[in-house]
């Protein structure tokens, strides 16, 4: 009777923790419940568990979803390994489509030295702050997986990234800051920061289009660019300094007499010169041809002009 009482307790505790992983279970956690080695072999043979990886089995069945691969991904590295890279930032909402390998960062040593399939093991030590738990699965934290990101994807791939991250409120600037002081020598140290840079300067405005033209770049997730700077010596709306480009917004408030049209002229052709493009966009322009002003805003930015021209100046703030 008690012998049945514990295989049955047994029972419940396989059940809950295949439950919990989605489907499967490692052979040392199995060896913790009390099952024997050669209990699992049997059970192998008469199709009660079957193998995902070395050590890693699902329960009862073949097939395993997404979920079940992530957990057999995490079992198959042992104790310490978390998702991360593409896999992190999928589980984050941060990327759109899944990535054709599940990425796992696991602590140097004896299971971190054996490559599984359909699995991309990144070895190094993680400091406990760049752990979490997402939808009950080990996982970067969303600093940590920028940071992984900008080693392995396309900066156009990354500032996707971060900038889901900051539509989904999940963006701490002075976590990903601290990444940085913890990542020396890493290459993902530039781009990182320069996105740091870029979300850290301030968007200083003077006008109600100018406030609206910035809630436009957001809204289209557009670099957002500096407001009210200086190149050479001649003050502009906007800008984009590494694309050189250039932005004027014009109202008729401001700009509706001779003199104001000629000076702006000017400036204009002088920045062309020079190496800048401008482009003119009005509030009219704004809100009646959104489509066509984005259009237009991106394939600039695209088109980055020749980068041995003059650097602009700095601007007020």
């Amino acid at each position: 009777m008690a012998g049945e009482v514990r295989h049955a307790g047994r029972e419940r505790e396989i059940a809950g923790l295949a439950d919990k992983q989605h489907g499967v279970v490692g052979k040392e956690q199995l060896a913790k419940l009390g099952i024997a080695e050669r209990t699992v072999e049997r059970w192998l043979a008469t199709g009660r568990l079957h193998m995902v990886h070395r050590e890693v089995f699902a329960v009862g069945h073949h097939h395993i979803d997404e979920a079940g691969c992530r957990w057999a991904a995490l079992l198959a590295y042992g104790p310490g390994a978390v998702l991360s890279h593409c896999s992190a930032a999928k589980l984050w909402g941060l990327v759109g489509r899944p990535h054709r390998v599940i990425d796992v960062t696991a602590p140097i040593g004896r299971q971190g030295a054996r490559r599984r399939k359909g699995v991309f093991i990144h070895r190094g030590r993680l400091h406990r702050e760049d752990r979490a738990v997402q939808v009950g699965t080990p996982v970067t934290t969303v600093a940590r997986t920028l940071f992984d990101l900008a080693e392995f994807v396309t900066l156009e791939r990354l500032e996707s990234a971060w900038e889901e991250a900051d539509r989904l409120s999940l963006l701490e600037l002075n976590a990903v800051e601290q990444v940085c002081e913890r990542g020396y020598g890493r290459r993902a140290l530039r781009p990182i920061r320069r996105l740091l840079a870029e979300a850290r300067a301030p968007e200083i405005t003077r006008s109600p289009l100018e406030d609206d033209f910035a809630a436009f770049c957001h809204r289209h997730r557009l670099p957002i660019p500096a407001f009210n700077t200086t190149v050479l010596g001649f003050e502009v709306d906007a800008l984009w300094p590494h694309q050189r480009l250039a932005v004027e917004l014009d109202s008729w408030e401001f700009h509706h007499h001779r003199a104001a049209f000629e000076r702006d002229r000017a400036r204009d052709a002088a920045l062309q010169a020079a190496g800048y493009r401008t482009i003119r966009i009005t509030h009219r322009r704004l809100n009646n041809e959104p489509t066509t002003v984005l259009k237009q805003l991106r394939a600039l930015l695209r088109s980055n002009a020749s980068p041995s021209q003059p650097r602009p100046e700095s601007g007020p703030g």
